[in-house]
């Protein structure tokens, strides 16, 4: 377990077939630019928001059982007595074809979505305006937040999903969901903000609601610029660029390297980087809350009854 688990994931996924590339202290691939290898020994990748060592990687990427994992992997490194037959087939096997996109069943009402966004801080009014425009709703099967993204002809094309159970970590996007298609809002104002997560985009909304309707708004549903470089080329007037992603390692150096090749790509527009407070927009969110509950009740301490 310790030799599977220790696997040098750089090597392995060149062994199959991966371009590995350096990106700052972490590794990717140009196949899955969202992967991120970090100290040779883990992986995530922030489009699935998934990741752990080299058997989950396999398990994941590759269709491997957990006890074939760990026998590939003993093999790569020499230990199994089929070594060379084990390489070899998990070399040569063939990519599952991707699986075509469709939306989760609608749930009859929102109430499931709408206590829970709320409990995250989220204005009911901004949770009414996306649940009127067809971009946000319940799913019937698990009570699921699904965020929609459209195309230009108004055709569902993405679908991130976000457990609303207390407790849940649960958030991936929808099997053949389009990247470039994801969680947005568009405006008719020349600034595009551009966020990680779909709930910390309607945050800082929440936190800003001042003729938001106006701005363009995307949610990347991971750290890679897909998104933002759709809605730049669909709609003509954005020229400014917020980008509003983690205020982590991860979000910052993909803040760097987004802008970067936004400002190669599209030398006319401007870039610009807003950072929350805390790690995100929702925890600001959060403690803008707490702070303004704490003023309501010290000024209801202070007044005189009359």
């Amino acid at each position: 377990m310790e030799i599977a688990r220790g696997t040098d994931l750089p090597d392995l996924l060149t062994s199959l077939g991966y371009t590995v590339t350096r990106v700052g202290h972490y590794h990717s691939t140009k196949e899955m630019d969202s992967l991120r290898i970090k100290n040779r020994r883990t992986w995530y990748r922030y489009s699935e928001q998934t990741g752990g060592d080299a058997i989950t990687f396999l398990q994941h990427f590759c269709g491997r059982s957990f006890p074939q994992a760990v026998e590939d992997l003993l093999a790569f490194h020499g230990h199994a007595r089929d070594a060379p037959a084990e390489r070899s087939r998990q070399t040569e096997q063939a990519p599952e074809p991707p699986k075509p996109f469709a939306l989760p069943p609608r749930h009859t009402d929102a109430r499931r979505v709408c206590a829970y966004l709320k409990k995250r801080g989220i204005a009911p009014r901004v949770i009414r305006s996306f649940l009127d425009a067809g971009l946000l709703y319940e799913d019937a099967g698990h009570h699921n937040c699904v965020f929609v993204g459209y195309d230009k002809s108004g055709i569902a094309r993405h679908a991130h999903k976000r457990g609303t159970t207390t407790g849940s970590q649960f958030k991936c996007n929808a099997d053949g969901s389009a990247p470039q298609y994801s969680f947005h809002w568009s405006g008719t104002s020349e600034r595009l903000f551009v966020f990680e997560a779909p709930i910390d985009m309607m945050s800082y909304i929440t936190m800003y609601p001042q003729d938001w309707q106006r701005d363009s708004y995307v949610a990347l549903c991971s750290v890679a610029p897909i998104a933002a470089k759709q809605m730049i080329e669909q709609y003509d007037q954005l020229r400014q660029i917020i980008l509003c992603l983690d205020n982590d390692d991860a979000g910052n150096s993909a803040c760097l390297r987004i802008a970067k090749e936004l400002k190669e790509r599209y030398p006319s527009i401007s870039v610009y980087r807003l950072s929350p407070e805390h790690k995100d927009f929702n925890e600001d969110l959060q403690a803008w809350r707490a702070e303004q509950a704490t003023m309501e009740s010290e000024v209801t301490v202070g007044c005189q009854v009359l």
